[in-house]
């Protein structure tokens, strides 16, 4: 044998990652078939997903997901993740000679912004609010873009997350009296409109200001003020020509001071913001980034003429956030200073009204969480297919196909826990017969809205805590599978193998939009609000569904399984029953453990029955078992272990490999 060198010795098949969803139509002489799409994609628990929740009119949508699982993994899409991981974002302070630079102190690399307009042009925000696709969920079309998109976009998820949000608030008032602020409707039409744009020259992003130094995700403590400016003021702040933002709209009424400690996307062009008044109690505040300095009809005539000046309003950078993770997203410090804005509804009600785009953010906490996870695995399959120890394929190693195995139960369950959010909220904003009577889903997805506005107020704080979670323990078990490679930021070949960098980025999902306890106590807010349910969530909403879910799924699945999910919720129904409040927040992580189980395994029973793929139905008992209280796992006989083995790789490589295997013993 030769000695190797730095660049000759290597003699394995090197790893290559597959398109993460196929589209059975977009396929050269397929026939039109789910389950061809769930044979074919690398990612199944995925293609499942969009089998269960689409009807077969969603074509446009499926074809469109199969042309971006391919184009997310060109290199000229790549090249933009790298430059926006490598080259992080920088503050300028202040100009040559010292001033405060007001005009362009933020600056973001070149490949941070093609990324964002990549997501602009694909519609990631867009496709949610256009309104003529009525056929098909339309968060579930939008979450899937999502899904396939997060691992390549390197944050750029991040502000779309908070730019959907802003929209579905926005969309609520855009009917709205001006009442006493002349102009606001026109604004926030304006803004919509660029909010769910895919035009990169048009559409906005949208930042939310609501983290202060005196206490995180406890708003309570809010030291930002705003005071409505008399109409002399107004006068003189026209005859200044501060008086209109960077687009020409009306800056607004309210004169805003106070310091944000976490401002992320600041890049964005627009924010919504929590802030106290004099009435008292906290007011959102819609407020844009930047205003312009010079005329205020000043346009441009000619080709050599320049558009019109524009500064920051009201706003100074202090500093840029240096953070474990997320390093390509600007995060920063922000003082506002006589930042101009628009009161978001009532006066006194911006609790209320942010939860709007909280709702919103927390579905993408989770639904990221799953997409970040779903890269780390995918690139354990194809690491697993290629790499040799010891003269033998890893795919042929039964302790390694069992661990990943168990992983993937993980994954699928998270996945389809995320998902079903996703639904419920397309279900709260669609009409069911539309787009829900004509999916497999339609015994899942309740049909009154008011059964379904409650069901996703007690599961997304659930989801959000546990899916987020378990992403980073299943992305640290991915970094494991690959060894040392897991551990090295790998961006030569366009960061597709960096998990150490997914790994980071993923870490503050369990911490953004609220740690895991703020939502255990979220989790209690929604038990003991006796407006919701009838007065009892769990027992009047939550137990009826899970029993109607598995009412539809007794015929086809067993009813030891059953039971054991019946256990689980009995568990849960015990542990709540007649505690008061300082309980149920003692054991607030508990009752987030009940649900996620309880939920989970709902949705893997029903997926399962839905066909009678046989990894599907063994993803569904695995869950249930390993989350039943009290249960040991069997020891299998030799002859089991050997099925068992099979079993694991169909679970981790795929359901193809378990009709392979098959067929060559046969």
């Amino acid at each position: 044998m030769a000695p190797s060198s730095s660049t000759e010795g290597f003699f394995q098949e090197l790893p290559s990652l597959p398109p993460q969803f196929t589209c059975p139509d977009c396929l050269p002489s397929q026939s039109a078939s789910t389950a061809i799409a769930v044979k074919t994609s690398d990612d199944r628990v995925f293609a499942r997903i969009l089998a269960l929740y689409l009807p077969p009119s969603a074509f446009p949508v499926t074809q469109h997901l199969h042309d971006f699982s391919r184009r997310v993994l060109q290199p000229s899409v790549l090249v933009h993740s790298v430059d926006a991981e490598t080259n992080h974002p920088v503050l300028r302070p202040l100009t040559t000679f010292g001033e405060e630079n007001k005009n362009d102190p933020l600056w973001t690399t070149a490949g941070w912004q093609a990324l964002k307009e990549i997501g602009y042009r694909e519609g990631v925000v867009a496709v949610a609010y256009e309104k003529e696709n009525k056929g098909w969920n339309r968060r579930i079309q939008e979450f899937a873009l999502g899904h396939v998109w997060t691992p390549a976009a390197t944050m750029t998820g991040c502000p779309m997350s908070m730019t959907d949000g802003a929209a579905t608030l926005l969309s609520r008032h855009l009917d709205d009296p001006d009442t006493d602020q002349p102009g606001r409707a026109d604004v926030f039409r304006e803004a919509y409109r660029r909010l769910i744009s895919r035009d990169p020259n048009f559409a906005w992003t949208s930042g939310q200001w609501m983290t202060e130094r005196t206490g995180g995700s406890d708003v309570s403590g809010t030291e930002t003020f705003a005071r409505k400016l008399t109409r002399e003021d107004m006068a003189q702040k026209s005859a200044l020509t501060h008086d209109h933002d960077s687009v020409g709209m009306p800056l607004g009424p309210w004169l805003i001071d106070g310091f944000k400690w976490f401002s992320s996307a600041t890049d964005s062009e627009m924010a919504v913001l929590l802030a106290r008044t004099a009435k008292g109690g906290l007011s959102a505040f819609y407020v844009p980034m930047r205003r312009k300095i010079g005329r205020a009809n000043q346009s441009v005539d000619s080709p050599g003429e320049e558009m019109p000046r524009t500064e920051l309003n009201g706003i100074r950078i202090q500093r840029l956030k240096n953070k474990l993770g997320t390093k390509s997203l600007p995060t920063a410090e922000l003082e506002l200073n006589g930042t101009r804005g628009w009161l978001i509804g009532e006066e006194g009600k911006g609790v209320k009204e942010i939860s709007a785009i909280l709702n919103i953010t927390r579905l993408h906490t989770a639904a990221g969480s799953v997409a970040n996870w779903a890269r780390g695995l995918a690139v354990c399959r194809a690491y697993t297919k290629v790499r040799k120890v010891r003269g033998s394929l890893l795919q042929n190693n039964p302790q390694h196909l069992r661990w990943m195995a168990d992983e993937t139960v993980k994954y699928w369950a998270g996945a389809h826990f995320a998902f079903f959010g996703v639904a419920l909220q397309g279900a709260m904003e669609q009409d069911w017969n539309q787009m829900v009577r004509s999916t497999k889903a339609e015994k899942l997805i309740p049909e009154d809205k008011a059964v379904v506005s409650t069901l996703l107020r007690l599961l997304t704080p659930v989801m959000k805590a546990q899916v987020s979670v378990s992403s980073v323990d299943g992305l640290r078990e991915c970094m494991e599978c690959i060894g040392g490679v897991g551990y090295c930021e790998n961006n030569e070949d366009g960061g597709l193998m960096n998990i150490a960098k997914t790994f980071r980025d993923n870490l503050v999902n369990p911490i953004w939009e609220g740690t895991v306890s703020v939502m255990a106590e979220d989790i209690v807010r929604v038990l003991i609000d006796k407006r919701l349910g009838n007065g009892d969530v769990l027992n009047n909403v939550f137990a009826p569904w899970v029993r109607t879910v598995l009412a539809t799924c007794e015929a086809k699945s067993t009813s030891k399984e059953g039971s054991m999910i019946y256990d689980r919720l009995e568990s849960l129904l015990t542990l709540v029953r007649g505690a008061g409040k300082d309980k149920l927040l003692y054991y607030g992580r508990e009752i987030l453990n009940h649900i996620e189980a309880i939920v989970c395994a709902c949705l893997l029973v029903y997926d399962s029955t839905t066909d009678e793929d046989t990894v599907a139905a063994a993803v569904a008992s695995r869950w249930i078992r390993c989350r039943s209280p009290g249960t040991r796992e069997r020891r299998t006989e030799n002859a089991d272990l050997r099925k068992e083995a099979l079993l694991n790789k169909a679970i981790f490589l795929g359901a193809d490999v378990l009709r392979k295997q098959t067929m060559e013993k046969l």
